[in-house]
């Protein structure tokens, strides 16, 4: 009986076979590109509804589906910002059908918006609508693209901004990954804060689409991606050159321009593209003490089409700024009368640098597989003079401090991606190798008086940081509309601090790698919906100093926690309801190993426990008419330190609840308008929530009116005139009272940097 039974099965299964290999199929390739440029079209959409056929187009703008069954098809092509097409097609028996589709521009569209099993979560598909539809003249402009990301700036403009999201404090850039081109923002083991993402040397003029992700679920984002990453990507070309300059009240102006330089699409035999673009921008601000901000920011991007398959990029870019600030005040010096609202008890100010080289290599190897890879290098210089405490630490003196560096970086991305069929099922393999070396000269923490004057040096060293990483993805279409992914990124650090204390001439070194492993599901319902569950772990590594300063705890908590994991989970739906509507929502958790960071602004290790996170994110885009756009997010979350007692077990600063939105009207043809709204409620400023760092609700508006050659606008920041705190910290300061006493003891209360008021911004463009 068993021996018929095999004999049967081995029948069913040579005749199965047999079939699918008489069962010819198949495919089609082709090209998308502008209409008007003709110009290929990166991130194209392309769906066969019947039998749920989907493909996304390369770098060139290509495509290739195989493995269609014959017959005649309807076939969509849709992208951001072009009129969606339709067209009609025919697969042969065993043959490619070679296609061309070219896509006329539109103002966007819901409809453009395509949910496909080729896509990844589509998340980006909402900044791209936020990035065509907002004012962006700011890097905050850009953070904030993310739905449910809220910003904090304390120093005019010129320190990193404070980033919240998630439920978490990610400080200046400790929690969150922040690239450009796939060259990293954020720099470890900095001088004031881990992770430091300043992105000021980025021109927003530049940035053509922001990619993003919240949690650790990208198998490319590794070493601070804990509650999420923004990814930014630059134009190749420009559409036209411009010249636009900015104004507005306390003295803001900015000027900023681009030229092309060689253009594919004006020469027709030339294979590159080329431009440059400038940035300047001063502002004196509302503060009583003039900031004196000053940016000044220089790229060029350079693109050579070597060949129909292969890319080859180089980008240059450098930014120089400098600027006074007049800090955080605390609030009893506002309310007993010893301080204006935007006055100033003791002046700060700084400098910082940062020129980079970025070359970037993409080969369509097949119409299966890929290979991209980049190598940039990095030199960047820091000082920052800054005062949180007054005199409650030097009752002479006063607690000035100074925090500098100087750090060169280098680090090399590559990855291999191969489609194919195995077992009847469609796959894709995607490796993924690099590594970072972070050379950083003098790192410095000094107590100061005026800029010269040296107190007390409190810490000084050299850093050297190496984070060696790879990564395998491996990605299952179960069915059509059933996708699996499931990989594991390995980094291994080498950190390493050179002690140039007098008083401690040590070098620390700890070696340490930590496996991060992933994986994700979703199923689309037809073309309009999409349910996902992911899974992940990630990681921040702890700033190298904490070596030298664990040591002299005498404890090797420090030393063995070097890479604490964050273990995350969400479950969602992305969904069009009809084809002028887009939902998102997620409901999310996170349990976070170790909470732990370095203070840069005192060398002392802020010791913490477990964490435990979570929350619901909801987003809306809703095209009601072609005329009414409207958006809206809302973010909870609830976090808590797990092995404190209830009571004391509040996790400071971290959100609770914010929301972000706005409706836009198209008035005329060339005239829109837009009233724009965002709140962040009120939140624990310490661990018991003794003290509140109070929320607030900013309205903006604005008007732009357009043409091909010129754009005019006119914006309002703080339309109401609110009176909110932006930057805000439960800091023990000690005050000088008017007459020249101190107060008798330090006191700890909430301080803060009071937010923009009433503010009018005017803007002229003008293009070539």
């Amino acid at each position: 009986m068993k021996t018929t039974t095999k004999r049967y099965l081995l029948s069913l299964l040579f005749i199965c076979l047999s079939l699918k290999a008489f069962a010819h199929q198949g495919s089609i390739r082709g090209i998308v590109t502008d209409e008007g440029n003709k110009k290929p079209l990166e991130g194209a959409s392309l769906y066969i509804k019947a039998g749920n056929y989907s493909a996304v187009t390369d770098a060139f703008g290509r495509f290739f589906i195989k493995g269609i069954s014959p017959g005649r098809y309807t076939i969509v092509i849709s992208h951001l910002g072009y009129n969606n097409l339709e067209d009609e097609i025919t697969i042969a028996d065993g043959e490619t059908t070679e296609t061309f589709f070219k896509l006329a521009k539109a103002p966007i569209q819901m409809n453009a918006v395509s949910i496909n099993a080729k896509k990844a979560l589509n998340l980006s598909s909402i900044s791209g609508l936020d990035l065509q539809q907002r004012p962006v003249n700011t890097t905050q402009d850009l953070l904030r693209l993310v739905p449910g990301l809220f910003t904090a700036q304390h120093q005019g403009g010129g320190k990193a901004e404070q980033i919240f999201l998630r439920g978490f404090d990610c400080d200046h850039g400790t929690d969150i990954n922040v690239s450009i081109d796939n060259m990293p923002v954020n720099m470890v083991s900095h001088a004031h804060g881990q992770g430091f993402a300043d992105a000021h040397f980025i021109i927003p003029e530049s940035v053509q689409e922001v990619d993003y992700g919240k949690g650790p679920y990208e198998i490319d984002k590794g070493n601070l991606a804990t509650s999420g990453f923004v990814a930014f990507k630059t134009r190749n070309d420009l559409d036209n050159s411009f010249v636009k300059v900015d104004g507005g009240s306390y003295g803001y102006f900015r000027t900023v321009a681009g030229l092309q330089l060689l253009s594919r699409e004006k020469d027709t035999n030339s294979h590159q593209d080329a431009y440059v673009m400038g940035e300047y921008g001063f502002n004196r601000s509302y503060f009583d003490m003039p900031q004196n901000f000053n940016r000044m920011n220089l790229m060029g991007k350079y693109t050579n089409y070597i060949s129909n398959n292969k890319i080859l990029t180089l980008t240059l870019s450098g930014m120089h700024s400098f600027w006074d600030a007049s800090g955080q005040i605390p609030t009893r010096a506002i309310d007993e009368g010893i301080v204006g609202r935007y006055g100033v008890l003791d002046p700060e100010s700084g400098i910082t640098s940062r020129y980079n080289m970025n070359l970037q290599y993409f080969q369509s190897i097949n119409s299966n597989s890929y290979f991209k890879s980049n190598i940039y290098l990095t030199y960047y210089q820091f000082k920052l003079f800054s005062d949180f405490t007054y005199y409650a630490i030097d009752s002479i003196h006063g607690d000035q401090i100074k925090q500098a560096e100087k750090r060169a970086v280098a680090g090399y991305n590559s990855e291999y991606g191969h489609n194919y069929t195995a077992w009847g099922l469609k796959m894709k393999t995607q490796v993924g190798f690099g590594l970072r070396y972070d050379d950083i000269m003098g790192s410095e923490l000094t107590y100061t008086q005026g800029k010269t004057t040296v107190i007390n040096p409190v810490a000084f060293g050299d850093i050297h940081e190496t984070n060696i990483f790879g990564y395998l993805n491996q990605t299952v279409n179960l069915l059509p509309q059933l996708v699996l992914t499931v990989g594991t990124r390995y980094d291994h650090f080498i950190q390493q601090y050179d002690n140039r204390m007098v008083a401690d001439t040590k070098r620390y070194s700890s070696t340490g790698g930590k496996f991060s492993p992933k994986a994700g599901i979703y199923y689309n319902i037809k073309d309009n919906a999409r349910i996902y569950y992911n899974y992940g772990t990630g990681f921040h590594s702890n700033d190298t100093r904490t070596l030298a300063t664990g040591s002299q705890l005498g404890g090797n908590l420090t030393v063995n926690n070097i890479l604490p994991q964050a273990f995350s989970h969400d479950l969602g739906i992305i969904m069009k309801p009809y084809s002028k509507l887009l939902l998102q929502a997620a409901v999310w958790h996170m349990d976070l190993q170790l909470e732990y960071s370095y203070v840069g602004d005192a060398a002392v290790i802020d010791t913490g426990g477990r964490t435990r996170r979570m929350g619901i994110d909801f987003s809306a885009r809703y095209e009601v008419l072609k005329w009414l756009y409207i958006d809206f997010d809302a973010n909870y979350a609830h976090g808590r330190a797990i092995d404190q007692p209830k009571g004391n077990d509040y996790i400071a600063l971290a959100p609770s609840f914010t929301s972000i939105g706005g409706v836009t009207v198209k008035v005329m043809k060339n005239t829109s308008a837009s009233l724009r709204y965002r709140h962040i409620s009120d939140r624990p400023a310490n661990d018991d929530n003794s003290r509140t760092a109070l929320g607030y609700t900013v309205l903006d508006a604005v008007v732009n009116y357009v043409r091909p050659h010129y754009e005019f606008g006119v914006q309002i920041q703080n339309l109401t005139n609110t009176k909110w705190n932006e930057a805000q910290f439960d800091t023990e300061t000690r005050l000088k009272l008017p007459g020249g006493m101190l107060e008798p003891t330090a006191k700890t209360d909430v301080c803060y940097t009071p937010g923009t008021p009433f503010f009018l911004k005017l803007s002229a463009t003008y293009k070539f």
